[in-house]
């Protein structure tokens, strides 16, 4: 596989810590989910990542597909949960809008993009995910 882009963060104190990108141009407070204090937990960030992925998928593949989106909306839900064996394990629901597609397009469309993501692709069989289209 050829690498485009390559790019990394450094957590420290794990659910409770800080985590920033090396070059500086990101950073984060973290803290674990439910507690109320200000900051974000990993889930999140991966939602934000996800969501932003699957949108540009979704671009991507409705050119190659030659449909006629005029617009999409990516909602992604990240859940954590534990497994009976102990450990822990993510779960997502991915929830497309789109804009200038019939209904059946645009389940096509979500569907194609699903095998483009690179964030589908890294947790296929890792994770339920789960696709919800809606169409405007």
């Amino acid at each position: 596989m050829k690498i485009f882009y390559t790019t990394r963060a450094t957590a420290t104190g794990g659910r409770s810590g800080h985590t920033a990108l090396d070059d500086g141009s990101l950073a984060f407070d973290l803290v674990v989910p439910g507690s109320g204090k200000s900051g974000a937990n990993p889930e999140q960030l991966f939602a934000l990542g996800y969501a932003a992925c699957f949108d540009s998928a979704l671009e991507l593949t409705a050119k190659k597909l030659k449909l006629p989106l005029a617009g999409s909306h990516t909602s992604v839900a990240i859940g954590i949960g534990q497994t009976p064996e102990g450990g822990y394990k993510l779960d997502a629901d991915i929830t497309v809008r789109t804009q200038g597609l019939s209904t059946e397009q645009a389940q096509q469309l979500i569907e194609a993009a699903h095998q483009v993501c690179p964030y589908s692709n890294a947790t296929r069989g890792n994770i339920d995910v789960r696709l919800h289209v809606e169409t405007a």
